[in-house]
């Protein structure tokens, strides 16, 4: 995915109100733009650090940018807009770079689905039935290590997201629980026993009932970014 028109490099003065960040572009503009991301961004963002943006022209907008990817404190480029993520996956899924999903006849996104009334990422149908996948986007990385986790904050949604897939595996369905790691400098993810233990465990227990658990990472810079590779799911 090629950023169209190119974004544009600012540093980050702060983030606020979850939604809400103060950049000074390289020509000395400052301006506040939207930040897509409801997550706490832990590692994933510094004062004075750099920054890339993509601009709109919409008289609408209340925010006239959206903040796409920053500068670590380790040094990585992360990409934290959380849209993006779907985005991503599904133009690898067309273009067969996610090997074990291959073969789909049709792809379908926001599907309602499950016991507790969620919607799956995106339904994959084969000729041999569907695959129901969860995708989440991973930016959380640390000092000294090219394993990434997941998640960055305590997340009940996550959660409920693997009980309805572990739930459809149970009843002989495809589940997949997919991570997008949306960091540079990475080779494996695990989950963030630390900051969520209910969700490490959701997640063994999930893979025991029969989800599928993937993990891919991309490749990220400020003019593009795609999913490149597969990576290792660490679950002890």
């Amino acid at each position: 995915m090629r950023f169209h028109p190119p974004l544009e490099e600012g540093r980050l003065i702060r983030r606020y109100k979850r939604f809400l960040t103060d950049i000074e572009t390289v020509t000395g503009e400052l301006l506040t733009i939207h930040c897509p991301n409801t997550g706490s961004m832990l590692n994933c963002m510094v004062e004075g650090g750099q920054v890339w943006f993509s601009r709109s022209n919409d008289p609408k907008r209340k925010l006239p940018g959206t903040w796409e990817i920053a500068e670590t404190p380790q040094g990585r480029l992360a990409c934290v807009n959380t849209a993006r993520a779907n985005q991503l996956v599904e133009e690898a899924l067309r273009a067969g770079v996610i090997t074990e999903l291959n073969g789909f006849t049709a792809l379908k996104r926001e599907v309602p689905y499950g016991q507790e009334k969620s919607r799956i990422d995106f339904r994959l149908e084969y000729p041999a039935g569907a695959a129901y996948v969860e995708v989440k986007s991973v930016t959380l990385g640390f000092d000294g290590t090219r394993v990434a986790a997941f998640p960055d904050a305590v997340t009940q949604r996550g959660a409920k997201h693997l009980r309805e897939l572990a739930h459809l595996a149970r009843e002989g369905g495809r589940a997949v629980q997919l991570y997008c790691v949306n960091l540079s400098g990475i080779d494996a993810v695990r989950p963030a026993l630390e900051i969520d233990a209910a969700y490490g465990a959701a997640l063994r227990e999930a893979k025991a009932a029969g989800v599928e658990v993937l993990a891919y990472g991309v490749c990220v810079t400020s003019q593009e970014i795609c999913v490149d590779r597969r990576l290792d799911v660490l679950l002890d």
